[in-house]
């Protein structure tokens, strides 16, 4: 997608904090980070949605989970908050899906 902002940090033409990479994803810190660790991690492959992503590449599904989780413990978390949002009525902005990996301070339920 030629404006998507996460295609273009994807593909190195926007700079981001990149703290981990794999074959199907990418990590970078949140530049509105609301957590001491904010880490979003999308899929190299353009999805508007977690829904569009688990339904049209279930495995790069998967991947943005288990990156999360190997975000989360090279930063030294056991305990995170794993989020995704899907639409722009729960605060979805960019519309390219993406894992909002959350931690380093108490988090209360129900978020939001």
């Amino acid at each position: 997608m030629d404006d998507c902002l996460f295609c273009k940090i994807v593909a190195g033409e926007i700079p981001a904090e990149i703290v981990h990479a794999t074959e199907r994803t990418v990590a970078f810190r949140d530049i509105n980070g609301q957590a001491p660790t904010h880490v979003l991690v999308v899929p190299r492959d353009h999805y508007a949605n977690a829904a569009e992503l688990a339904a049209g590449d279930p495995e790069a599904s998967a991947e943005v989970v288990r990156t999360a989780a190997a975000v989360a413990a090279a930063e030294g978390h056991d305990d995170y908050r794993l989020v995704f949002n899907t639409g722009a009525g729960v605060g979805q902005s960019v519309f390219h899906a993406h894992l909002h990996l959350l931690a380093g301070r108490p988090m209360a339920w129900p978020p939001g």
